[in-house]
C-alpha cells in the first residue's frame, strides 16, 4: 500500500495543477501562454506541475482577493457593516416599540388607579 502512495500523490498534484491551470483567467497566467502551461504540467510528471503552482500562475496574498474588489466578494456576517447596521436599526425599532408599550401601559395603570380611587 505505501509502494502506491507516491504515484498517488503524483497522479493528485497533476491532476490539480492541470485543473487549476484550466480554470485560471488568461490574464493571470504568468510567462508562458494556457496552453503551453498545460503541455508542460501534462509532459513533465513531477517538475511541470511544480513550475506550475511556483511560477505559472499570479497569486495574491492571503485576503488579497485575486485582483477583485471588495464589493463583489462575500463578506461574512458579522464582518458586514450593512448586516450590522441593520442589526442595530431592528433593535432600536424593538427599544422604542417596548418603551412606547411601557409608558402606554404605564398610563392605563394610572387611569385605572385613579377611577379604583374615585370608587
Amino acid at each position: 500500500m505505501l509502494r502506491l502512495l507516491p504515484f498517488v500523490l503524483l497522479l493528485a498534484l497533476t491532476i490539480y495543477a492541470f485543473v487549476d491551470c484550466l480554470n485560471t483567467p488568461e490574464e493571470e497566467v504568468k510567462v508562458l501562454p494556457k496552453g503551453v502551461w498545460v503541455i508542460i504540467i501534462l509532459l513533465f510528471s513531477i517538475v511541470g506541475p511544480v513550475v506550475w503552482l511556483f511560477a505559472g500562475k499570479k497569486r495574491s496574498a492571503v485576503g488579497g482577493g485575486g485582483g477583485r474588489s471588495r464589493r463583489n466578494q462575500w463578506v461574512a456576517p458579522d464582518d458586514n457593516p450593512d448586516f450590522l447596521k441593520s442589526l442595530r436599526d431592528e433593535q432600536e425599532k424593538k427599544d422604542e416599540a417596548e418603551r412606547k408599550d411601557e409608558d402606554g401601559a404605564t398610563d392605563g395603570d394610572n387611569d385605572r388607579d385613579r377611577d379604583k380611587d374615585k370608587d
